[in-house]
């Protein structure tokens, strides 16, 4: 269960990078930073695998300062497969992050 944990959150990782490298968030340059570091402080308390926990200092730094709307267009199929997007509005909430109820971020809408 620890290996299969790892490997999606890995996973998570390189697919963003993986979106980041190859140019598909060209028109996303402003919030690029926030999508590496989103997943490179915060991929654990938002990966599928595992129960809800409270997020890290770090990870509320990245959240408070992330651009939503840029970075949930973004949002794919291939990452709703390896992240929960409750648990990342979950995370938002706990860090004092406000999103606006009906905010849609991939295929998820964030509820009121």
């Amino acid at each position: 269960m620890a290996i299969r944990f790892t490997y999606c959150s890995a996973l998570a990782v390189l697919l963003i990078a993986g979106m980041l490298i190859s140019g598909e968030l060209v028109s996303a340059i402003n919030c690029d930073n926030d999508l590496i570091g989103l997943a490179s402080k915060c991929q654990k308390y938002v990966v599928k695998q595992g129960s809800s926990a409270k997020p890290s200092p770090e990870c509320c730094k990245v959240v408070k300062n992330v651009n939503v709307p840029c970075v949930c267009s973004h949002v794919t199929k291939q990452i709703e497969d390896l992240i929960s997007m409750k648990k990342v509005f979950d995370v938002a909430k706990s860090c004092g992050k406000k999103v606006t109820p009906g905010t849609k971020c991939g295929s998820y809408t964030v509820p009121n």
